[in-house]
Protein backbone atom coordinates (compact mmCIF):
# COMPACT_ATOMS: atom_id res chain seq x y z
CA UNK A 1 0.00 0.00 0.00
CA UNK A 2 1.09 3.16 -0.81
CA UNK A 3 0.99 5.75 2.09
CA UNK A 4 3.73 8.11 1.18
CA UNK A 5 2.57 11.79 -1.07
CA UNK A 6 5.14 13.59 -2.90
CA UNK A 7 4.12 16.75 -4.43
CA UNK A 8 6.08 18.59 -7.25
CA UNK A 9 6.00 22.20 -8.62
CA UNK A 10 6.27 22.40 -12.14
CA UNK A 11 5.85 24.56 -15.22
CA UNK A 12 2.55 24.02 -17.13
CA UNK A 13 3.96 23.31 -20.09
CA UNK A 14 6.13 20.53 -18.32
CA UNK A 15 3.00 18.99 -16.58
CA UNK A 16 1.54 18.91 -20.43
CA UNK A 17 4.43 17.01 -21.47
CA UNK A 18 3.84 14.81 -18.56
CA UNK A 19 0.34 14.28 -19.51
CA UNK A 20 0.62 13.65 -22.66
CA UNK A 21 3.52 11.02 -22.20
CA UNK A 22 1.33 9.47 -19.56
CA UNK A 23 -1.99 9.17 -21.98
CA UNK A 24 0.23 7.84 -25.00
CA UNK A 25 0.93 4.97 -22.40
CA UNK A 26 -2.45 4.74 -20.82
CA UNK A 27 -1.25 5.68 -17.42
CA UNK A 28 -2.33 7.96 -15.00
CA UNK A 29 0.22 11.18 -14.34
CA UNK A 30 1.15 9.75 -10.73
CA UNK A 31 1.81 6.43 -12.26
CA UNK A 32 4.18 7.92 -15.22
CA UNK A 33 6.16 9.84 -13.05
CA UNK A 34 6.48 7.28 -10.30
CA UNK A 35 7.73 4.87 -13.04
CA UNK A 36 10.03 7.45 -14.61
CA UNK A 37 11.50 8.71 -11.62
CA UNK A 38 11.79 5.20 -10.41
CA UNK A 39 13.81 4.17 -13.78
CA UNK A 40 16.23 7.29 -13.23
CA UNK A 41 17.32 6.96 -9.80
CA UNK A 42 17.87 2.83 -10.24
CA UNK A 43 20.50 4.13 -13.93
CA UNK A 44 22.09 7.41 -10.99
CA UNK A 45 22.66 4.52 -8.54
CA UNK A 46 24.11 1.80 -10.88
CA UNK A 47 26.26 4.21 -12.30
CA UNK A 48 27.55 4.80 -8.65
CA UNK A 49 28.87 1.41 -8.27
CA UNK A 50 32.24 1.49 -6.90
CA UNK A 51 34.38 -1.86 -6.33
CA UNK A 52 38.30 -2.52 -4.48
CA UNK A 53 40.63 -4.53 -5.68
CA UNK A 54 43.75 -5.37 -3.46
CA UNK A 55 46.80 -5.13 -6.15
CA UNK A 56 47.52 -8.36 -7.27
CA UNK A 57 44.02 -8.45 -8.48
CA UNK A 58 43.82 -4.68 -9.64
CA UNK A 59 47.24 -5.86 -11.97
CA UNK A 60 44.80 -8.55 -13.31
CA UNK A 61 42.35 -7.02 -14.05
CA UNK A 62 44.37 -3.93 -16.26
CA UNK A 63 45.89 -6.43 -18.02
CA UNK A 64 42.82 -7.99 -18.72
CA UNK A 65 41.39 -4.93 -20.09
CA UNK A 66 44.83 -3.98 -21.74
CA UNK A 67 44.96 -7.30 -23.81
CA UNK A 68 43.88 -7.38 -27.02
CA UNK A 69 40.72 -8.71 -28.05
CA UNK A 70 39.73 -12.12 -28.84
CA UNK A 71 38.70 -13.13 -32.29
CA UNK A 72 34.88 -12.73 -32.57
CA UNK A 73 33.83 -13.22 -35.97
CA UNK A 74 29.59 -12.22 -34.82
CA UNK A 75 31.44 -8.72 -34.03
CA UNK A 76 33.41 -8.47 -37.24
CA UNK A 77 30.30 -9.01 -38.81
CA UNK A 78 28.70 -6.28 -37.36
CA UNK A 79 31.18 -4.15 -37.73
CA UNK A 80 31.38 -4.92 -41.55
CA UNK A 81 27.83 -3.39 -41.88
CA UNK A 82 28.13 -0.01 -43.09
CA UNK A 83 25.91 2.16 -40.96
CA UNK A 84 22.71 3.65 -42.52
CA UNK A 85 23.86 6.96 -41.87
CA UNK A 86 26.98 6.82 -43.81
CA UNK A 87 25.66 5.50 -46.98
Amino acid sequence: MRDVTLRLRTLPAQRDLIDRAARLLGKSRSAFMLEAACERAQSVVLDQVLFSLDADTLRQFTALLDAPPQPNPGLERLRAVKAPWTT
